[in-house]
């Protein structure tokens, strides 16, 4: 897969430039909106939500920031990627290249999108008097859990996509319950003990949770954490390439 990716440098960067400058095609503030999306979502969400639960939640700011940062980002690149294949049918039907490199450069996209994002998110983090400690670099391991777990997300939903047309529109559900299911303004704390273990079966409230306990409460999550979350994304990741090598030949009939 890498060796492909190396043989096929220059057509892999030209897609992330090209995806990326289509994204902020015709709009004024361009890149701006990187930054200011995740802002006004925050903004309308301390709103709306912090009569409820911010009274009682310290540093209900990066909270809600944690949650609205990590669920963008997913959303973002598993919605995008659905669509890669499809988007660039014109290109695999006529000369031989990897698919996967077509998400690949969708998934860098939307992690330059993140990048931006996150570097507010530290801004926030300094306004809020949030202490900054050696733990922070263990936030490495659900980011990188993160980006293998879109890819294998957008690997089944790209590869759906070409049989199924209707997955768009079913996944846009999933994806608006998903976000009330995460826990993003909210907290679980009210909950019995074996709802808060049901939470705990959503992947995506997995990566939110481990932002918010190294960020807000400097602790690090145990070992069978770690390892729940490394099998979710086994599970997707395996499940997308398995999908991919099986039906490689078929998308080029159904595109």
């Amino acid at each position: 897969m890498f060796q492909k990716l190396i043989q096929y440098r220059f057509l892999f960067d030209e897609l992330v430039k090209r995806d990326f400058k289509k994204k902020y095609k015709r709009t004024i503030l361009g890149m701006a909106w990187s930054v200011l999306s995740p802002l006004l979502t925050l903004f309308v969400m301390k709103i709306v939500f912090t009569q409820f639960f911010g009274r009682t939640t310290e540093h209900y700011t990066i909270y809600l920031f944690c949650g609205n940062l990590v669920f963008s980002y997913f959303s973002e690149a598993t919605s995008q990627g659905m669509t890669s294949l499809v988007g660039n049918a014109g290109i695999f039907t006529k000369v031989n290249v990897p698919k996967y490199m077509f998400l690949f450069s969708k998934n860098v996209q939307t992690l330059i999108n993140f990048g931006l994002s996150l570097v507010v998110f530290v801004v926030f983090c300094v306004i809020d008097h949030i202490p900054f400690t050696w733990k922070l670099i263990t936030l490495l391991y659900p980011l990188c859990m993160l980006i293998l777990f879109n890819i294998g997300v957008g690997l089944i939903l790209s590869a759906l996509f070409v049989f199924f047309r209707d997955i768009q529109y079913l996944w846009s559900v999933f994806t608006m319950l998903l976000m009330y299911m995460s826990a993003i303004f909210y907290t679980i704390d009210s909950y019995s003990y074996n709802v808060q273990c049901a939470f705990l079966l959503n992947p995506v409230y997995l990566f939110i949770r481990y932002f918010r306990k190294i960020v807000i409460e400097a602790t690090i999550p145990t070992v069978w954490f770690h390892l729940l979350m490394l099998a979710d994304v086994a599970i997707v990741l395996g499940l997308g390439c398995f999908m991919y090598k099986k039906y490689n030949t078929k998308f080029l009939y159904y595109v």
